[in-house]
């Protein structure tokens, strides 16, 4: 559940830019101590999306550490990618995460936000629990995360961040109200964000799936719905080549990913 009163940072501003200090001087000068040059921190990694990512990531030849909130999701990664359990939804625990990751495998190059959830339902029916939900698991961490990594890819010159919005956040879609409007509110975070970042080398884009053929999405669709869902691993290719130097032009695009 999410932790409303959690504060979003730890630590004195003074800290956390010493700590930060701290990651780059031994990133320059431990000689090969086990510090990766290309990091790529993938969040919901324990999730078929996020563990496709983590996957064409880590053959791309990034050093990849895939999060997620579970330990039992990240245990299908497979050997290589390291494994970190956090809940992005508490900006504490996103923040320590990234830090932690800086500090123990290298600063960050890339960031990757696969986690949300959905809930059915029209507007007529929504109640703030649901609402609270779906932007607290929908929204919420992509800001936090964002806010974590910044530092560090501001350090660097350099960066890319993708989140992963659905085509309901882009074009009105009945019966999903709240689900639509936390990832309409992701999509416009998204061009919010390339607007801050760019200046700053960091390019910030999204890519929205219509629906993904996932096991846990299977039994609550219709085979003929299934039959026009989008295999993970499609959507991952996407987010690769989002985050890859041959993307470099593009930033606060948000990719639509409808499949056929």
């Amino acid at each position: 559940m999410v932790n409303l009163d959690t504060p979003a940072t730890t630590g004195s501003v003074h800290d956390q830019k010493e700590k930060r200090h701290d990651i780059r001087f031994r990133h320059r000068f431990r000689g090969g101590g086990g510090m990766s040059e290309r990091v790529a921190i993938v969040v919901g990694a324990g999730g078929e999306l996020g563990r496709a990512t983590a996957e064409k990531l880590a053959a791309g030849g990034f050093t990849v550490v895939g999060v997620d909130r579970s330990e039992e999701g990240l245990k299908e990664l497979p050997d290589g990618i390291r494994r970190e359990v956090a809940d992005p939804t508490d900006p504490a625990a996103a923040r320590a995460v990234i830090d932690k990751i800086a500090a123990e495998v290298g600063p960050p190059e890339v960031l990757v936000n696969t986690i949300g959830t959905y809930r059915l339902g029209d507007a007529l029916s929504a109640t703030p629990e649901d609402l609270l939900l779906m932007i607290n698991v929908n929204v919420g961490p992509a800001l936090w995360l964002t806010q974590a990594v910044v530092p560090y890819l501001r350090d660097r010159g350099s960066g890319a961040i993708v989140h992963v919005t659905a085509r309901p956040g882009l074009e009105p879609t009945a019966g999903m109200a709240t689900y639509a409007i936390s990832k309409a509110a992701l999509a416009y975070l998204t061009r919010v964000l390339d607007l801050e970042l760019r200046p700053l080398g960091i390019r910030v884009n999204a890519v929205a799936p219509q629906l993904l053929d996932t096991a846990k999405n299977r039994p609550y669709f219709t085979p003929d719905v299934l039959a026009h869902a989008t295999a993970p691993t499609a959507v991952a290719d996407t987010i690769v080549y989002l985050v890859s130097d041959a993307a470099g032009p593009v930033s606060g695009a948000v990719v639509p990913a409808y499949g056929a």
